[in-house]
C-alpha cells in the first residue's frame, strides 16, 4: 500500500469515527465514556495522518 493510500485511508477512517461521535452525543443514553474514546481515536488517527503527510 502507497502511503497516499494509507493517508486516504486514514482520513476515511476518521470521517467515520467522527459521524459515530455526532450520533452518540444526539442520542439520548450515549456514554459519555465511550464519546470520549471515540474522540480519542479521532485525535490520534489524526495526529497520525499530519505525521504521514509532513512525510510526504
Amino acid at each position: 500500500m502507497s502511503l497516499s493510500s494509507h493517508v486516504e485511508e486514514l482520513k476515511k477512517r476518521h470521517a467515520t469515527l467522527s459521524e459515530q461521535v455526532e450520533e452518540m452525543q444526539r442520542a439520548p443514553g450515549s456514554s459519555d465514556a465511550e464519546i470520549a474514546e471515540l474522540k480519542k481515536q479521532k485525535l490520534r488517527l489524526k495526529e497520525e495522518i499530519s505525521r504521514l503527510e509532513a512525510a510526504e
